[in-house]
């Protein structure tokens, strides 16, 4: 059998024979390439009976979110007009809903003795000669009533409205800090917040015009004049809670304080006189007062006693002590010219609200 056949225009020149023949079926030269058949398959060629070169590319989806950012989209808005509704139906209402506390208005009236203070060195002894022999002492003598739930405040609430009443009666009336005048601000924080700036002039500048006698707010004596001779001042009075309206919670207090004097400076052995004061509060409450355990304090009407008529309270109390009597004269004049003044009182001190000798 003959080998491959040479070429149509013979042997190349130069190309090797023999051992070399087994690599001439894949050497091919000028004219073999240019002898041999093309052939280019077209397009429908190539679809048919061929794969294709590539393949298919998923169709392109619209622009746009996301199915997952869609959601967090969604569940932001729903947390953000969560909050906003938490915000606007605040349980205790919205601050912007609520109405400004009405401003304290108060009177103080000085109760001027007939003669002389009576006074015993022995304080026990003054107490059991007087009205007030049968009255409890300090705290015990502002007790809680009964309480219970109303149209539109539970049972807690209303208790809630009583205790800090009793508190700032307590505060006020009762602790000799405040008493001698050492501090205010255990008075000052059970008060509403927007009484506080009323509050703070009755104490830079205090005035006898029913709205800023300190005198109005608590209990302060002249410590250069008195002194307490007995710590375990006498109280007697009522507290009564109602319900003014579907958002307000009212109590009324009125409750007698008895306290023991000495002069300032004096020792021990020196003459206690007994002093007196009757205080009726008028407090308010709206259910934010309620959750911060502060109130509006509305309303103060004073009756102390024994003092000079002519002598100025609003600032402070100068009691009269044992021994001494009342300055002639009533009390100080009032000009009906003054747009907003209150008339000037004074009262007589009855001679039974005093010890007997």
């Amino acid at each position: 059998m003959e080998g491959p056949a040479d070429p149509p225009e013979g042997t190349p020149e130069g190309t090797p024979r023999g051992g070399e023949d087994e690599y001439r079926s894949v050497v091919f030269d000028e004219s073999f390439v240019r002898a041999a058949r093309l052939q280019e398959y077209s397009a429908q060629e190539r679809i048919t009976d061929h794969a294709p070169a590539v393949r298919r590319r998923p169709p392109l989806r619209r622009a746009g979110l996301s199915r997952q950012a869609l959601v967090l989209v969604v569940l932001i808005a729903l947390a953000f007009g969560t909050a906003l509704y938490m915000g606007i139906r605040h349980p205790y209402e919205s601050p912007t809903a609520r109405e400004p506390a009405e401003p304290l208005r108060m009177s103080v009236v000085p109760l001027a003795p007939e003669g002389k203070v009576p006074g015993h060195s022995d304080v026990e002894h003054l107490y059991t000669s007087s009205p007030a022999a049968q009255f409890r002492i300090g705290a015990e003598g502002v007790p809680l009533p009964a309480s219970r739930r109303t149209a539109h405040f539970s049972e807690s609430q209303v208790v809630s409205a009583l205790t800090t009443a009793k508190d700032y009666i307590v505060r006020s009336s009762l602790d000799p800090e405040v008493l001698t005048g050492r501090a205010t601000r255990s008075v000052r924080v059970l008060l509403d917040p927007d009484q506080l700036d009323q509050f703070d002039r009755s104490i830079t500048r205090p005035a006898a015009d029913g709205r800023h006698a300190l005198t109005g707010w608590l209990v302060r004596f002249d410590p250069a004049q008195a002194q307490l001779a007995d710590r375990k001042v006498r109280v007697q009075g009522t507290l009564q809670a109602t319900e003014a309206d579907s958002s307000t919670l009212e109590v009324l207090s009125d409750h007698t304080f008895v306290y023991a004097l000495r002069p300032a400076g004096a020792d021990r052995d020196a003459r206690a006189s007994l002093f007196t004061v009757r205080r009726e509060l008028h407090f308010r409450f709206d259910r934010e007062d309620l959750r911060l355990r502060q109130a509006q304090l509305v309303a103060s009407h004073v009756q102390a006693g024994p003092l000079s008529c002519a002598e100025d309270s609003a600032a402070r109390l100068r009691p009269l002590l044992a021994g001494q009597t009342a300055d002639q004269g009533g009390p100080a004049g009032t000009d009906p010219y003054v747009t907003g003044s209150t008339p000037a009182l004074c009262g007589a001190l009855a001679p039974a609200a005093q010890p007997k000798p």
